[in-house]
C-alpha cells in the first residue's frame, strides 16, 4: 500500500456518508496574532498548514453538576433558590434549572460542549434566583483549561466556591502594536492602542465606557474614553524612552470610565521590555489578564459545588483515513454471529463499565450513518441471548446490547416519546395535586380541608391518590396503543427483531411473555419510565419538579414498570402499598402486550415504504417559538417591536408561521446562511436575542433578529443554526454584535455599514444534542482511540481465542506468531494506518489480491519458524511478497527483500482463523500530530 493511497480520501461503504470537511472561514479583517511575548498571554498565532492530510482538532467538554452543600442563605427566610450559570471564557452557555427553598440543592444535570480548542477556562457561577431584584451571585468554581488537561479522566469531585472578585471577572481582547525605536541618542518604545472587544459589561446599560492606561518606568499616558461600547477604536499611539539596562515591565490596563464612582477595571497585559528590544516590533491581539496582586480571600465559608468535569481533545484525519476500520466493523455486522472475527464481542468484553455508555453509543452512531444500526442491535441481541439461559435476567444488565439500545431509543425516538408522554407530563404538573400511596408517608396536613370544611382521613388522601395516578395511567396507556403509526420505522423493524429473537430463544409456552418483556424492559423500564422520572433531562420541561410533583411522577415511574413487568408476582410483592393501581396495571398489560403486538408486525415492505418517504422529506432539527425583528430603514429598535412566531429549522431552511398547524413560509434557506451569533444586550434591551446573517436571492447581505425566553433556548437555537450550516461556503469569520442604527454600529460606533465586523464568530461553540447531524468522521476516531486503549487487552483475549480447540490448527512461533489471510476488505493496511516501518517500505499494493497469500503476525523481535532470524518489521513483509508459481502448495514460502532466509508459511487454508484481528494488530497507533503533518510510533 503506497503512502499516496493512505492519504488519499476514499468514500465509505454504500450508506449515508458523513459531511465533508468544512470550507475555512474568509480571513478576518485584523491581522492575524503572532508568537507570544510571555506565555499565555498572547494568543497563538494561526500555523501555515503543511502538506499532508487535512486533519481538525475538535474539543468538547462533558459537564455535570450534581449538587450543592452549605450554601449561604440569600433569602430572609433562611433559605435561597440556586441555580448555576456555567460560561466558557465568560460566554454564558448553560443555565441549570433553580431548586427552590434550599441550601444543599440537587440538579444532577449533563452537557457536552463542543468548542474551539483554544479556550482558556469553565466557570460555574452558582447564583440565588429573586423574583423582585437582580439575582445575588452566591459564589464561583473556575477551572482552566490548563487544570483540565492535567486529569486525563476527567476534574470529579467537590470544589469549595470562591467569592467573585469584580477585578477578576474580566475578558476580551486588545490589539496592540509594539516598536522599538533606535534614535541617535536613546531608543524609544512605542506602544499604539489600536482597539478592543468583547470587554466586560461594567455599566448597568449593559456597555462600558472603556480607556486605556499605558504605564512605563513611572510614566502613564492615557487614551481618550468611548463612550457606551465593549469593542472601542482608539487608534491611538504613545512613546516612552527606553533605558539601557532597565527592567521596569511595560503595562497596558483597561478600564470603564465612571463620572461618578470610582473607575472599574477591565484588564491588563504585562510585557517584557528586554524581550520586546529582542524582537524590536509585534503586533496582535492580546487576552486580557485580571490583577492578580490582590490577596485571595478565604475560601470554603460560600459553601460547595460538586462536579464533573471532563476535556476531550481529539484529532480528525480525513474521512478515506478511517475507511478499513469501518468497513471492518460493517463487514462484522452485516456477517452477524457468522462472522469469524467477533470484534463486537471482544469489544464488549474488554470495555470496562464507566466507559461502556460512551462506546455504545459511539458504535450506534457510527452504524446509523452507515444504515446498519438494526443490524447491529441485532447482533448485539444474538450475542446476549447466547449468554443467557435464565429467562428473568434477560437484559437486566448494563450490557453492551443494553445500552446501545438506550442511546438507540434516545436518538432515534426521542421526538416520539415527546408525542406520547409529554401531554401526560404537563398535566402532571400543572395539577400540582398531592398524590402518595404509602401510609407511612401520608401527610393529610399537606392536603389541607375538604368540601365538608373537616380534615380528610388518610383513606381518602390514599383513595384520591389512587384516583389521580389510575387517571394518568390510563391515559399514557391509552396514548401509547394509539401510537403504532408514529413511531419512527427502524424503532419498529428493531424491535421487530428483538421480539423474534426471544422468541426463538424460549420458545416454550411458560415463557410466552418472554419476547413481551424484553420489549418492555427497554420500551418502558429504560426509556419511559427515566422520562417520567426526570422530565427535564429528556427535554419534556425546562425546570426540575417540586417535591410534591416528583412524587407523582415517581409513583407514576414505578405503575409504568408493573406494567412493563407483565404484573409478575415479583414486581407486586416489592411494594404491596401499590395494590390499588393493580385493575388498571392489569387492564394495562393487556393493552400493552397487544400494543406490541401491532409495533413489531412490521414488514420489511412497508419499512422501506415509511423509510422512503421518511427521506424525501426534510429533517425537522429544531422548533418552537421565536419573536422576530428584521431591521428596516433608519427607525429605532424597540422590544416592543418583536412579533411572535412558530419556527421550524430543517436541513433545508429555516421557516416560521403564526401557528405550529399553519402553512410554513421560508426565511431563510439553509445554504445561505453565514452566521448566527448572540447580540449584545444593550442593542434590544434584552440579553436573549440572537441573529442570522445570510444572504438573499439577490446576493445581498442581510439580517434577522430573533428572541428566546432564557439563555438556554438562545443558545440551543444558535447550536442548531451553527450544526446545521457549518459546512456553508462563505461563513463569517468576523461580525457586529450590535445593530446598525441611525448612522453607525451600536458595538463599535463605526460608519460603515459594510464593515466586516468588530468581533469573532464563534460557529464552533455547539451544545450537543440527541438530534446532532451525525460526525461519521469523529465517531471513527473515538472508536479508533477506544481500540488503541485496550490494545493489550484485545491481544490477550485473541490469543485465548486462538488457543481454544474450536479455533483448529494454526502456525504458531516461539513469540506466539499467527498467520491469516488478508481477503478484502481487512488487506488495505488495516485501521486506515500504515504498518509498522516507514511508508518506503510498505507492502507491495498487490499482496491483497493473492487469492493463497498469508500475512503472518509474528511478534516483533521473535524468530521465524523455518528460519533463526529475527524479524523487524513484526511478521509483516516489508517487500512486495513474491509466491512460488501455481498451483500454491500447502507449504508457500515468502520471499522478503529485507530477509535473508524464506518465511514458510502455511496456506489459508490452514490459518481461517479470525481475519478481523490480523488487520487490528497490524495497526499503528497514532503518537503525536505537528501542525497537519503525522508522527507514527515505530
Amino acid at each position: 500500500m503506497k503512502w499516496e493511497r493512505f492519504v488519499r480520501p476514499r468514500a465509505y461503504l454504500p450508506g449515508p456518508v458523513g459531511p465533508a470537511p468544512p470550507a475555512p472561514s474568509p480571513a478576518p479583517a485584523r491581522p492575524p496574532p503572532a508568537a507570544a511575548l510571555d506565555p499565555g498571554v498572547r494568543l497563538p498565532r494561526a500555523r501555515t498548514p503543511r502538506r499532508g492530510p487535512t486533519m481538525a482538532k475538535r474539543s468538547s467538554l462533558f459537564i455535570r453538576i450534581v449538587e450543592g452543600k452549605n450554601l449561604p442563605a440569600k433569602d430572609i427566610t433562611g433559605s435561597s433558590d440556586p441555580y448555576c450559570i456555567v460560561k466558557v471564557d465568560h460566554e454564558p452557555i448553560i443555565r441549570t434549572a433553580t431548586v427552590w427553598k434550599t441550601l444543599c440543592p440537587f440538579w444532577g444535570e449533563e452537557y457536552q460542549v463542543h468548542l474551539l480548542p483554544t479556550f482558556h477556562s469553565v466557570a460555574f457561577y452558582v447564583m440565588d434566583e429573586d423574583a423582585l431584584s437582580r439575582d445575588d451571585v452566591i459564589g464561583k468554581v473556575c477551572l482552566t483549561r490548563d487544570t483540565l488537561a492535567t486529569h486525563p479522566k476527567g476534574f470529579s469531585g467537590w470544589a469549595h466556591l470562591t467569592e467573585v472578585d469584580p477585578d477578576e471577572e474580566v475578558q476580551g481582547e486588545i490589539h496592540l502594536r509594539l516598536e522599538v525605536v533606535l534614535g541617535t541618542r536613546a531608543c524609544r518604545l512605542r506602544c499604539s492602542v489600536l482597539e478592543a472587544r468583547d470587554l466586560a459589561p461594567k455599566d448597568r446599560n449593559g456597555a462600558s465606557d472603556p480607556f486605556v492606561r499605558v504605564r512605563y518606568n513611572g510614566r502613564t499616558q492615557e487614551t481618550s474614553i468611548v463612550k457606551k461600547s465593549r469593542y472601542p477604536r482608539w487608534n491611538e499611539t504613545f512613546e516612552f524612552e527606553l533605558e539601557e539596562g532597565a527592567a521596569e515591565a511595560l503595562c497596558v490596563e483597561a478600564w470603564d470610565w465612571d463620572l461618578v464612582s470610582r473607575n472599574d477595571f477591565l484588564g491588563k497585559v504585562v510585557f517584557n521590555v528586554q524581550r520586546l528590544r529582542a524582537a524590536q516590533q509585534e503586533e496582535g491581539w492580546f487576552r486580557l489578564q485580571p490583577d492578580q496582586s490582590k490577596s485571595r480571600r478565604e475560601e470554603g465559608n460560600l459553601g460547595s459545588l460538586q462536579l464533573e468535569v471532563r476535556l476531550r481533545d481529539e484529532m480528525v484525519l480525513p474521512s478515506g483515513c478511517y475507511q478499513p476500520l469501518v468497513q471492518l466493523l460493517c463487514h462484522e455486522v452485516k456477517l452477524g454471529t457468522q462472522s469469524p472475527g467477533q470484534l463486537i464481542l471482544l469489544i464488549e468484553e474488554t470495555t470496562s463499565t464507566e466507559c461502556r455508555q460512551d462506546v455504545a453509543t459511539t458504535l450506534l452512531k457510527l452504524f446509523l450513518g452507515q444504515g446498519l444500526a438494526k443490524d447491529f442491535l441485532d447482533l448485539l441481541f444474538q450475542l446476549e441471548l447466547g449468554r443467557t439461559s435464565e429467562a428473568n435476567t434477560l437484559f437486566r444488565s448494563n450490557s453492551l446490547a443494553s445500552k446501545s439500545m438506550e442511546s438507540f431509543l434516545k436518538v432515534a425516538g426521542m421526538r416520539y416519546l415527546h408525542g406520547v408522554l409529554g401531554p401526560i407530563i404537563d398535566r402532571v404538573f400543572e395539577e400540582k395535586k398531592y398524590v402518595e400511596l404509602d401510609p407511612s408517608k401520608v401527610e393529610v396536613k399537606d392536603v389541607g380541608c375538604s368540601g365538608l370544611h373537616r380534615p380528610q382521613t388518610e383513606a381518602e388522601v390514599l383513595e384520591q391518590s389512587a384516583q389521580t395516578l389510575r387517571a394518568h395511567l390510563g391515559a399514557l396507556l391509552s396514548s401509547l396503543s394509539r401510537s403504532v403509526r408514529a413511531c419512527p420505522a427502524v424503532v419498529r423493524a428493531t424491535f421487530r427483531q428483538l421480539f423474534r429473537r426471544v422468541r426463538e430463544r424460549f420458545p416454550s409456552a411458560q415463557d410466552e411473555n418472554v419476547p413481551f418483556i424484553a420489549v418492555t424492559s427497554f420500551l418502558c423500564l429504560r426509556f419511559i419510565s427515566p422520562a417520567i422520572m426526570a422530565p427535564k433531562l429528556f427535554h419534556l420541561r425546562e425546570r426540575h419538579a417540586d417535591a410534591r410533583t416528583s412524587r407523582t411522577l415517581l409513583l407514576l415511574a414505578k405503575a409504568v414498570q408493573n406494567v412493563g413487568n407483565m404484573d409478575t408476582p415479583a414486581s407486586r410483592a416489592k411494594e404491596a402499598w401499590m395494590e390499588p393501581l393493580q385493575p388498571t396495571v392489569r387492564q394495562g398489560v393487556a393493552q400493552l402486550k397487544d400494543f406490541i403486538t401491532k409495533l413489531v408486525d412490521i414488514q420489511e415492505k412497508e419499512e422501506l415504504d415509511l423509510q422512503r418517504a421518511l427521506s424525501l422529506q426534510a429533517p425537522l432539527v429544531k422548533e418552537g417559538p421565536l419573536f422576530i425583528h428584521r431591521t428596516k430603514g433608519k427607525g429605532p429598535l424597540m422590544s416592543s417591536s418583536f412579533k411572535k412566531l412558530h419556527f421550524s429549522l430543517t436541513t433545508e431552511a429555516l421557516s416560521f408561521a403564526k401557528t405550529p398547524s399553519s402553512k410554513k413560509s421560508t426565511l431563510i434557506k439553509l445554504a445561505h446562511i453565514r452566521a448566527a451569533e448572540k447580540v449584545e444586550e444593550k442593542s434590544f434591551g434584552s440579553s436573549h436575542v440572537m441573529q442570522v446573517i445570510y444572504t438573499d436571492d439577490a446576493g445581498r447581505s442581510q439580517t434577522a433578529y430573533l428572541q428566546c425566553k432564557c439563555v438556554n433556548e438562545l443558545n440551543q437555537w444558535l447550536s442548531a443554526l451553527r450544526k446545521v450550516s457549518i459546512n456553508n461556503t462563505g461563513l463569517l469569520g468576523s461580525y457586529h454584535p450590535g445593530v446598525f442604527r441611525g448612522d453607525k454600529w451600536s458595538c463599535c460606533h463605526q460608519r460603515d455599514k459594510t464593515d466586516l465586523g468588530c468581533d469573532k464568530t464563534r460557529s464552533r461553540v455547539t451544545l450537543q444534542e440527541w438530534n446532532d447531524p451525525l460526525d461519521h468522521d469523529l465517531e471513527a476516531q473515538l472508536i479508533y482511540r477506544h481500540l488503541l486503549g485496550v490494545e493489550a487487552t484485545l491481544r490477550e483475549k485473541h490469543r485465548q481465542l486462538s488457543a481454544g480447540p474450536e479455533a483448529g490448527p494454526v502456525l504458531t512461533g516461539p513469540g506466539g506468531g499467527r498467520c491469516f489471510p488478508p481477503e478484502p476488505p481487512f488487506g488495505d493496511g488495516g485501521w486506515g494506518l500504515p504498518p509498522r516501518g516507514p511508508p518506503a517500505f510498505q507492502t507491495g499494493a498487490t499482496l491483497p489480491a493473492l487469492p493463497s497469500s498469508c500475512i503472518c503476525l509474528q511478534p516483533p523481535r521473535t524468530q521465524w519458524p523455518s528460519c533463526s532470524r529475527y524479524c523487524r518489521t513484526s511478521g509483516r513483509p516489508i517487500g512486495p511478497a513474491q509466491l512460488a508459481p501455481p498451483p500454491w502448495s500447502p507449504a508457500t514460502s515468502w520471499s522478503c527483500r529485507h530477509e535473508a532466509a524464506p518465511h514458510n508459511m502455511l496456506s489459508p487454508a490452514r490459518c481461517w482463523e479470525t481475519p478481523v484481528h490480523s488487520q487490528l494488530f497490524t495497526s499503528v497507533p497514532l503518537v503525536g500530530v505537528h501542525g497537519l503533518g503525522l508522527s507514527w510510533a515505530e
